[in-house]
């Protein structure tokens, strides 16, 4: 079976053709594109949303035709389509979804709409081409989401936690921001923390003892702030820098990875899956492994070229779903909100 997968959630457009083999349930990327806004939305120092939109436009006709002929296949051999339906931006979403619906008809071909979280949840199997482990534990962190997921089975999924305020990667986008660093700041401080001694700056680690299993880090961006005010000297000082981005990104791993393989163990569960675009970042994914190792714990990481948002992984949960016989109405629209579990 093979799938075309699209994602429009926010500021990429990716198309990607998925052979998805139902009987050995293999799925192999056939091919993938990408186009990054990153240096259209840079001057901002952040997302446009019709600056997105434009470009979602422009490159999703192209895409898929390249797509195409780089697997060096023909749209009549195509089975089905998958595409996100939320959450996102929704103009964003509008271009993605309009697009699948009028491929959809023109060839006779289903069509789904997809959760865009469910794609993260099942982006780390796919990095090993197998499908994914049921149950699991998966966590999510991106710039709009920081979740604790118990993923029982395909479309079961149980919110263990997520977080009250800034999510993981908007607070390092903000952080960033505070350290006069370019957009998108996730990967700038992460470069500037490797030469940094995580432990010179204590900054606090919010909730990290109360029993659920939330996450808070707009206290933790707050303590960044407080702390440059009180010692401008920062500025002028490359090594002071990298110990502040140490020590902040130390914070936020620290919680991250103590909820995670509590709630783990609590629910007995072997296995442990880290996706979304913060886990690009090398520190957490070191970190992750390592408390998996030591927990005996199984630990899947989606490879950094799909732990950005990407259309593979929406092609993956359309094709797992429609093994199912889940069926998709014509008149579902996007859902900006659309929510993976309560």
């Amino acid at each position: 079976m093979k799938v075309i997968g699209i994602e429009t959630s926010c500021d990429e457009t990716s198309v990607a053709l998925l052979d998805f083999d139902e009987n050995q349930q293999l799925p192999k990327i056939l091919h993938q594109e990408v186009s990054s806004q990153i240096k259209i939305h840079q001057p901002y120092g952040g997302v446009v949303p019709e600056l997105a939109t434009r470009q979602h436009l422009i490159h999703l006709r192209p895409m898929i035709h390249k797509v195409l002929e780089r697997a060096q296949t023909k749209w009549h051999h195509i089975d089905l389509i998958g595409v996100t339906r939320g959450p996102g931006l929704a103009s964003s979403l509008m271009i993605g979804l309009s697009f699948a619906k009028a491929c959809a008809i023109a060839s006779e071909i289903p069509w789904l709409g997809i959760n865009h979280l469910e794609g993260h949840l099942v982006s780390a199997f796919l990095s090993h081409n197998s499908v994914p482990i049921y149950p699991h534990l998966g966590l999510i962190i991106s710039g709009g989401h920081t979740q604790i997921i118990h993923v029982k089975a395909l479309s079961d999924y149980e919110l263990i936690g997520s977080t009250r305020d800034d999510a993981a990667g908007e607070a390092f986008d903000k952080v960033a921001k505070m350290l006069d660093l370019p957009y998108p700041g996730g990967p700038v401080v992460e470069e500037l923390a490797r030469n940094g001694d995580a432990s010179s700056i204590s900054f606090p680690r919010a909730m990290i003892n109360k029993p659920n299993y939330s996450f808070s880090f707009s206290g933790l961006k707050t303590a960044v702030k407080l702390y440059l005010d009180e010692n401008p000297h920062w500025t002028h000082d490359k090594q002071h820098l990298s110990n502040i981005c140490a020590s902040f990104q130390q914070a936020v791993i620290d919680v991250l990875i103590h909820k995670t393989f509590k709630a783990a163990q609590e629910l007995n569960l072997t296995t442990v899956s880290l996706s979304g675009g913060v886990s690009c970042n090398q520190a957490i994914r070191q970190t992750f492994a390592e408390e998996a190792s030591r927990k005996g714990i199984k630990c899947v990481l989606a490879a950094p070229y799909l732990s950005t948002d990407n259309a593979s992984m929406i092609a993956l949960v359309a094709a797992l779903q429609h093994q199912q016989g889940v069926l998709q109405k014509w008149d579902t629209d996007i859902d900006p909100n659309l929510k993976l579990a309560s």
